[in-house]
């Protein structure tokens, strides 16, 4: 078997067997496959595509490049991915409440991408907390705490790494069924026994039409099943932000809202309908509606809360973040309201250009060597259907220089619509794929 001869059949529409593809995973990841193969390759699955055994075979091929990891732990190993969107900090708050009500959850995470923020750069806005540890600090905190969010290791789905960065140069990156492999061959190598999935749909996610939401959801339920993990999906909106802040450390402080008592707002509803139904496939309640009521009480209980700061503690941070956590996240030295020009309601929010003002103060990233500034953001980001008159705020800018600043308030402005009257606002969770 040759590269030569696997892309030969793509060229003629043959769909490769899961020999073919398991031959092509191995030659990714320790380099028998040249990059002008790669990408060929790439190319040759956009235009030939897979079906679902096609898709499954793709993902554990991938998985099985490196390293999956086995777990000998008294409760079900249980996980959450989201496709990505803008104030979305659900995985925060979720993966202590689930380590709270009895799951163990080792969450391999990704950085920022594009207009959307990445949980790893959330995390270590808080001072000393290492997301890059050994497998040995992995399995300690994940084995006493109950949860731990880390990047992965060189050797986790290192096949998929390679063919993704030869999909982001290729215009590949949008291909189904890469994209399904992609997503679960690194979440499988974490050993899971139960997954659930945030598709995003809407002006802040990556997919913004109904349909491609729903077909990527099907796949990767699909696929997930195909390879031996239970997994459900939710499509939730996300024509505004889940949380009113965007940027790192103003995030968190969202988060530590949701933690200690506070905000009950999107995020806390999002993080209770995800919760839910992953308590219930890992037979840690009755049913989704007993999940749900789990993972609330974990919240009021305090006992998230507990989890998500000896998981601080866990990979370095401060060990009484929880409790004084105000103090510890970083702040901007230029902070500045935002007010509307005119009065009226909020009918429309542009989630994707709210994302890029982020990453236009330094709150993300334009090449993969930036460094992120992770006091920088938006906070109190008015909501769809708010009424707002003209001087109010429509949101507040944290920036590190009042020039940043002035651009960051001439995007929000241009993102944030008003009109006379209010809008139906979309369901949080538009369908549910189990």
């Amino acid at each position: 078997m040759t590269a030569q001869a696997i892309l030969a059949d793509l060229r003629h529409g043959r769909r490769p067997d899961a020999e073919d593809l398991a031959w092509m995973a191995r030659g990714l990841a320790d380099g028998t496959v040249s990059d002008a193969q790669a990408g060929a390759f790439a190319m040759g699955i956009c235009h030939t595509g897979l079906d679902e055994a096609g898709r499954a075979a793709l993902t554990l091929a991938m998985r099985d490049s490196g390293r999956v990891l086995s777990w000998d732990l008294d409760g079900p190993v249980l996980d959450k991915h989201s496709t990505g969107g803008v104030g979305d900090c659900v995985s925060l708050v979720l993966a202590p409440a689930l380590a709270a009500c009895g799951a163990y959850v080792p969450m391999i995470s990704g950085r920022g991408l594009g207009h959307t923020g990445g949980t790893l750069d959330k995390l270590e806005a808080i001072p000393g907390v290492a997301t890059q540890v050994d497998e040995t600090r992995f399995r300690d905190v994940v084995g006493t705490v109950g949860c731990a969010i880390v990047g992965a290791t060189a050797d986790i789905a290192p096949a998929d790494r390679r063919l993704y960065a030869v999909r982001d140069v290729t215009a590949t990156v949008d291909s189904l069924d890469l994209i399904t492999a992609s997503i679960l061959s690194k979440k499988l190598a974490g050993g899971l026994e139960g997954l659930v999935l945030d598709v995003k749909v809407g002006s802040g996610a990556f997919m913004k039409d109904m349909d491609d939401a729903r077909a990527l959801a099907q796949a990767l339920v699909g696929t997930a099943k195909a390879a031996g993990c239970p997994t459900s999906a939710l499509i939730s909106d996300m024509s505004q932000p889940l949380a009113p802040a965007l940027g790192n450390a103003l995030e968190v402080a969202a988060v530590m809202d949701v933690l200690t008592g506070g905000e009950r707002g999107a995020l806390y509803d999002l993080t209770v309908a995800l919760g839910g139904g992953l308590l219930a496939k890992g037979g840690l309640a009755a049913d989704d509606e007993d999940g749900a009521g789990r993972i609330a009480e974990a919240i009021a209980s305090g006992q998230a809360a507990v989890c998500f700061g000896r998981m601080i503690a866990g990979l370095g941070g401060p060990v009484e973040f929880v409790e004084r956590w105000a103090r510890f996240l970083p702040e901007a030295t230029v902070i500045r309201e935002v007010t509307a020009q005119a009065s009226g309601v909020v009918t429309a929010i542009d989630g994707e250009e709210l994302g890029l003002a982020v990453v236009g103060l330094g709150g993300g990233r334009r090449n993969e060597s930036d460094e992120i500034d992770p006091s920088v953001g938006l906070a109190q980001v008015a909501r769809l259907g708010e009424r707002v008159d003209k001087g109010q705020p429509l949101a507040v800018v944290h920036a590190s220089r009042p020039e940043a600043a002035d651009r960051a308030a001439a995007k929000v402005r241009a993102a944030i619509t008003l009109g006379d009257t209010a809008t139906p606002l979309p369901d949080l969770v538009r369908e549910r794929i189990s």
